[in-house]
């Protein structure tokens, strides 16, 4: 008689439960994600089994420019990067393993940069003594092209941006994605903070030494707990022309009795709190209150009505709360930032930006 098979790591199927969708829309190809993640019964196995799939596609990638394929080269190392990037996005209970996928994504993306089409160059901010890292790129024939700054959210970094980049950069708007404090490359040393507008206040401030963006025509953009942060940010940033907020919560604090065990401890974690009880006092901090009537810029308002992590009521609340003009797009079957449905707003959204910014396509 055989012996009965141990049920799934609960923490496996809650991860391909809540960001399935995610992970495709965002250049994981389908095949592998349903092969990577069948296989996994441990969470503990997570990251090894996602990062070995990423070698195979920074090895396709390696030939790819040896052979003198860059285009190729670039498209393959940028969904190595993604693959690396979705080891690590919340696996913080063994940071060393985190550490070193996160290690490959940057370095993969990295290498791909020189042959995007259009590259992209990586970028230094000075921020409170220490450097926030981004990747500029900027549309072909464009000399001061209008741009897009890029907020990641709680477990997104820079390396998953390529897909939301491109929307900007085909309809003529330069993108700057970076990782800000808690975020990506700076989440080992910066902690989480919810006044996310002093990140975005030095982001501004060095966009201003660059002769090559128009720094008149500045738009912010943020995608799930950044999606919080870009409005935060736009309501003290007044340099900001217009505002994207895709999922963000209006409270963080609020949701923390139903967020998923992995979303709590990544929080935990990166905001540099010993107990799960100090992180949710901490992320009191992270609100909307008393905050969203001083936002005053277009803003353009994206929740999905099955969203199980951030209720779509949070961006109604948000909507009703600014004084300025805005849109808020409601997608009635969208999950969380709509990565089911992303062809119900991701080029809607950035049509929408250039028409703010004026840009040129």
């Amino acid at each position: 008689m055989e012996a009965a098979s141990k049920p799934r790591d609960a923490r496996v199927d809650a991860a391909i439960a809540h960001w399935a969708p995610r992970f495709v829309a965002n250049g994981v190809p389908l095949t592998d994600f349903q092969e990577v993640t069948a296989a996994i019964e441990r969470w503990e196995d997570w990251c090894s089994a996602w990062s070995r799939r990423a070698s195979v596609h920074e090895g396709l990638g390696n030939e790819a420019l040896a052979g003198g394929h860059p285009l190729s080269g670039a498209e393959h190392l940028t969904r190595a990067a993604v693959c690396y990037h979705f080891a690590k996005f919340v696996f913080v209970h063994d940071i060393e393993q985190m550490r070193a996928a996160h290690e490959k994504a940057v370095a993969c993306r990295l290498a791909a940069l020189p042959h995007l089409d259009p590259p992209g160059e990586r970028v230094e901010i000075p921020y409170e003594g220490k450097l926030l890292y981004g990747i500029l790129r900027k549309p072909d024939g464009a000399s001061r092209a209008p741009l897009v700054i890029m907020c990641m959210g709680l477990d997104s970094a820079k390396e998953e941006m390529d897909a939301y980049e491109s929307i900007f950069l085909a309809r003529g708007m330069a993108t700057l994605s970076f990782d800000g404090p808690g975020q990506g490359e700076a989440e080992y040393e910066l902690r989480i903070r919810g006044d996310y507008e002093v990140a975005v206040k030095s982001v501004v401030d060095w966009v201003k030494t660059r002769s090559d963006i128009d720094f008149d025509r500045i738009g912010l953009w943020g995608v799930s707990l950044g999606g919080y942060y870009a409005p935060r940010a736009a309501a003290f940033e007044k340099r900001v022309k217009a505002c994207i907020a895709l999922s963000g919560p209006y409270d963080w604090a609020s949701l923390w009795p139903q967020m998923n065990p992995l979303t709590r401890e990544a929080f935990r974690v990166r905001a540099k709190c010993a107990s799960a009880e100090a992180a949710h006092d901490y992320g009191r901090g992270l609100t909307l209150k008393g905050v969203a009537s001083n936002i005053t810029c277009p803003l353009f308002i994206v929740a999905g009505k099955l969203d199980r992590i951030v209720p779509w009521q949070d961006g109604e609340r948000l909507a009703r709360a600014v004084r300025g003009p805005v849109e808020f797009l409601l997608i009635h079957d969208g999950n969380h930032v709509a990565n089911n449905r992303a062809y119900r707003y991701r080029t809607q959204s950035a049509d929408w930006m250039a028409q703010q910014l004026a840009a040129a396509r």
